[in-house]
Parts: structure tokens; C-alpha cells; sequence
């Protein structure tokens, strides 16, 4: 491949569970916090979520799907999309965090890959598609992108699909009033390599960092908030506050860096997709990259946002936020040819990262 080669998107599709998770669905739970109930009603706590993250509802899966299931459902409608032959697709990179469970559990089913699932679902006979998975916290997919646009670089791959499922619903502490805040989905998207005339578009430069001393319990596994339960089982947990004055400081620095590397101007950039975890932390997050270039506001129409109706879907939520932005379903939001994209998220790790992409 020559320097110039370019990964563009072909195609890109997402699946949103039909379970629709509103604030009554929290009416009747028992939340604690240090071993003790919480000592307000559960109306008043609910409340106070929804104002702090912005989140009124949540998809969860339904009874009879999996992870692997509605990434196959994402991946059949990425293909339909793109409108390429699935067997010439060269790699299938799943990014997830805790495999399949089953309803009624919360044992994690890695074993086969999800990549070799969803490889199956949709049928491809080819041995040269190479279907593996990554585990990267909930920039799984941004950093799926990356190792998508090197092997596209490199010449040993043309079209990579990248694909970002979770069903967090099934590895959530209901005694934990942080779990409102996660949902399930499934969002992928094809990389292929640009054409001749395609040599200004595509991913333009990327950045990522891991912030593993210091940092690396904010998100982590431990046992039930519910101190008379059984604490055999280990449920996903989050340090929401060290979480928060982590991620506004660090990430705007690392978009910044990807934005340096491009050698582009924050004024250059279109849109950003941001990993939709919080909507308090994201605009805190929008505001403070502006700070670094001198700027005292962000611009109206420049941030899409998803978390208010489908909840932090932690891989899935940038490339399902992109597929409905490309297909007319946030309104007030597009993108035409020539236009700056950045993609960020920050996850357990902490990884954070950033690319830049020319539609």
C-alpha cells in the first residue's frame, strides 16, 4: 500500500434494544452505599441521577439476546450498508468486556471468540477473515478503529470490520444506584482501504494513553453492595467521583494530541463523537478541550449526545452515536464530504484515546 492509503468508513450499522428502561424501573430497588441503605427515598435518588448524568432511559437486552447476537445484528446491517461482499472482509475485531451471559446470570461466555460468533451468525465461509476480540474498557472500539487503520496502512488488510456490543445489564449490582447508569447495544462499522481519489479522507492521526498506577480502580469488578448477600459473585463497579475529575483533565488532553498529530486547528473540527458515559462529564469534558486552545465555549451543534434515551452502552455507544448520526437520527446533527470528526472515549484502565477522521 502506498503512505497516502487512507481507512474510510464503507458502512456502518448499529442495533438499540427493544427493552425501553425508564426511572420506575429503580421505584422498588434497594440501593446501598458503605454496607447501609440509602436514607432517601428512591424517587428523590433516581432524581438526582437523572440531573447529574442525563440520563432518563436505558435499552436492555431482551430475553433471548446476547452480546454476540445484537453485534450480529449491527454487523449484517454494516454489510447491508456498505453493500460489500461479506467474504472479502479481512478482519472482524470485537470489542466487548465481558463476553456472553445468559439472563439470570452474570458469568462471562468467552470461549469461542465473540468475533468467531458473529463470524458464524453472518455466515463467512472465508478462512482468510481473521475474527478476533479485544477487551479495553469502554474504548474498546475507538482502539478496535486503530489497529483497523494499521493493518489497512500496513497493506495486509483492505476491509476491516469493527465491531462494539455489551450487555452491561448483566453484570450491574441492582443494590448499586451507580447502575443506573449502563445499558445494552451494539454498533460496527466497516474500514476499507480508500481509493485513489479517497486520499484525503479517512482516519487522519490517533493518540492513546493507559493511566494504570494511579488510576486503574475506578473502574473495576467487587462484590454486592447488598452486605447480606452472597459474595461469591462480582458485579461491575465505579469510583464515579475520582472517575469524573480524572476524565476531564486527561481526556481533553489526549484529543488534543491526536488533533496535534494531524496537523490540524481545533476550528477544522465538524463534530465530535464522544463516548456518551455521562452527559455532565462529557460537557465538562467539551468545555476544558476548548480551555486548552483559549476558547470559553463550545460551539452549539458540534457534540451529538445519545445518553439521555440510550444510556452509557460503554463500547457500543461512539459507533452506534456515528451510525445514527450518518442515517439522519439525531436531529440537528450530519456530516458532508470534507468534514473533521473527532472520536474519543475514556474506560476502565484507564485507557483513553482519540482519532481524527475526514468524511
Amino acid at each position: 500500500m502506498k503512505e497516502t492509503t487512507r481507512s474510510v468508513i464503507r458502512g456502518t450499522g448499529s442495533y438499540i434494544p427493544e427493552k425501553v428502561i425508564g426511572s420506575e424501573y429503580f421505584m422498588d430497588a434497594t440501593f446501598f452505599e458503605n454496607g447501609v441503605p440509602l436514607d432517601k427515598p428512591n424517587a428523590e435518588v433516581i432524581n438526582k441521577f437523572s440531573q447529574i448524568t442525563g440520563i432518563l432511559e436505558r435499552r436492555y437486552a431482551g430475553e433471548n439476546e446476547l452480546c454476540s447476537n445484537i453485534a450480529a445484528r449491527a454487523a449484517q446491517m454494516a454489510l447491508n450498508d456498505s453493500g460489500i461482499d461479506k467474504e472479502t472482509l479481512d478482519y472482524i475485531i470485537f470489542c466487548h468486556n465481558f463476553g456472553d451471559i445468559q439472563p439470570g446470570s452474570n458469568r462471562s461466555d468467552l470461549l469461542p471468540s465473540l468475533a468467531s460468533k458473529v463470524k458464524q451468525h453472518l455466515g463467512i465461509m472465508n478462512p482468510d477473515c481473521v475474527a478476533y476480540d479485544i477487551i479495553f474498557g469502554c474504548p474498546g472500539w475507538v482502539q478496535g478503529s486503530i489497529q483497523a487503520d494499521y493493518y489497512i496502512r500496513s497493506g495486509d488488510a483492505r476491509r476491516v470490520m469493527v465491531i462494539g456490543s455489551e450487555t452491561l445489564s448483566r453484570i450491574i449490582d441492582a443494590h448499586d444506584r451507580d447502575s443506573m447508569i449502563f445499558a445494552d447495544g451494539a454498533g460496527a462499522v466497516i474500514f476499507e482501504a480508500g481509493e485513489e481519489a479517497e486520499q484525503n479522507k479517512g482516519i487522519l492521526a490517533h493518540k492513546t494513553q493507559t493511566f494504570a498506577m494511579g488510576h486503574g480502580n475506578h473502574l473495576y469488578m467487587g462484590k454486592t453492595n447488598d452486605p447480606t448477600a452472597d459474595d461469591a459473585n462480582r458485579f461491575m463497579k465505579m469510583n464515579g467521583r475520582k472517575l469524573y475529575e480524572f476524565a476531564i483533565v486527561q481526556v481533553p488532553l489526549v484529543i488534543q494530541k491526536a488533533i496535534e498529530k494531524s496537523g490540524l486547528a481545533l476550528e477544522d473540527i465538524n463534530i465530535i463523537f464522544v463516548h456518551q458515559a455521562n452527559e455532565k462529564m462529557d460537557a465538562a469534558i467539551m468545555r476544558n478541550l476548548f480551555k486548552l486552545y483559549g476558547r470559553n465555549s463550545v460551539p452549539q451543534g458540534l457534540v451529538p449526545m445519545t445518553v439521555s434515551w440510550l444510556g452509557n452502552s460503554s463500547v457500543a455507544t461512539v459507533p452506534t452515536l456515528l451510525d445514527l448520526v450518518l442515517h439522519g437520527q439525531i436531529k440537528g446533527y450530519s456530516v458532508k464530504e470534507g468534514d473533521v470528526a473527532v472520536f474519543a472515549s475514556v474506560g476502565a484502565g484507564m485507557h483513553i484515546n482519540a482519532f481524527l477522521y475526514r468524511f
